[in-house]
């Protein structure tokens, strides 16, 4: 049980670094209560947009993808599967609405993990599915000279099930005790699951579906409005760089959980900053049709009017259509394309 001391752990996390990170992501969670108070309505739009944004940039991390288009109506289950990437994306979206919908019901056990798993595979012909991996597997990196090597080496094959448990059961006890903020337990539990790496494949996925499990558990329940996986893919080369420079002296016991903690304690401050953001803009006297055009002044390159209409929630389709017309009259917008393939860019 050395190497899951939590209690162990997470004291050498007290440092101010966390601390101040911990109690920026506390002071945004206090607002949250208000909103969910003042302005359930709003708050159910967010979460439409925030389960499509989390389940495409999850997949996405891992090299699994389809266009806007499909990916919206896998999720609004208007479409069957095509594809593997459209299986493993449907496979996605089932777990992730049972996360959202019966969190506070669903225990942190291995047998939860591996009903997770299995489901996340749940449309594809998967022997690997639901079980532990059978074989030893490592972590690669591909050099630029194209060699690739081994970055990490997690838990052998025959260990995995009583790590899976000794993390299950180290989690729960701190969470009983309740001396550390639970945030920070929950995200040791997460590095050491993502270390452990307990399946043939999926381990990213997972990790981060029992990252949003953890975290609605105990009363941070931002990503539900705002997507955490979109945030972790914007900074996809910082999150490696995290994992990576924890992972030192993982096996013996000995890593610093410090720069994963910190990471994740961003990720999440910035999802609830951009929730404070939308509702802010709610209550102010800008009008929808200046933050369409604040959305264009800070647009690099061009975007459907689905990216458009994710970018600000609280629009109806009606409201952005309505603008981006008038924009367009003005010459300030242009559209590019047809049909589907409409996209806008603001003009030189």
């Amino acid at each position: 049980m050395a190497q899951f001391d939590y209690n162990k752990k997470l004291s050498r996390l007290m440092s101010p670094e966390v601390m101040a990170a911990l109690g920026n992501v506390r002071e945004h969670r206090g607002r949250q209560s208000l909103y969910i108070a003042t302005k359930p309505d709003i708050l159910e739009s967010l979460c439409d947009v925030a389960k499509i944004q989390s389940t495409g940039a999850s997949n996405r991390i891992e090299n699994i993808s389809t266009s806007n288009t499909r990916l919206r109506e896998l999720m609004e289950q208007k479409a069957e599967p095509r594809n593997r990437d459209e299986r493993e994306i449907a496979g996605y979206r089932y777990v992730l609405d049972m996360i959202h919908e019966n969190h506070d019901d669903i225990p942190v056990t291995p047998g939860v993990i591996l009903q997770f798993h299995r489901d996340l595979y749940r449309y594809l012909d998967a022997s690997f599915a639901g079980k532990w991996k059978d074989a030893d597997n490592a972590i690669a990196e591909r050099l630029p000279n194209g060699e690739l090597v081994t970055r990490f080496t997690p838990t052998p094959a025959a260990s995995t099930p009583a790590a899976i448990q000794e993390i299950c059961d180290a989690y729960a006890s701190e969470i009983r005790k309740g001396v550390y903020d639970p945030l920070l337990v929950s995200l040791v539990f997460v590095f050491d699951f993502v270390s452990i790496h307990p399946f043939n494949d999926g381990n990213g996925r997972m990790s981060r579906l029992m990252t949003l499990l953890l975290l609605y558990r105990n009363g941070y329940t931002v990503g539900k409005y705002v997507s955490i996986e979109a945030e972790i893919e914007k900074t996809k080369e910082t999150y490696y760089e995290a994992l990576a420079a924890s992972s030192i002296g993982w096996s013996e016991g000995e890593s610093d959980y410090t720069p994963f903690v910190t990471y994740m304690l961003g990720v999440i401050g910035a999802c609830y900053a951009t929730l404070d953001e939308r509702f802010s803009l709610l209550s102010s006297s800008r009008s929808n049709e200046d933050e369409v055009r604040k959305y264009f002044d800070s647009l690099a390159t061009s975007a459907s009017k689905r990216e458009i209409m994710d970018a600000n929630p609280t629009m109806s389709q009606r409201t952005v259509e309505r603008i981006l017309q008038k924009l367009q009259a003005e010459g300030l917008i242009e559209k590019v394309g047809a049909a589907r393939a409409t996209r806008y860019r603001k003009t030189q």
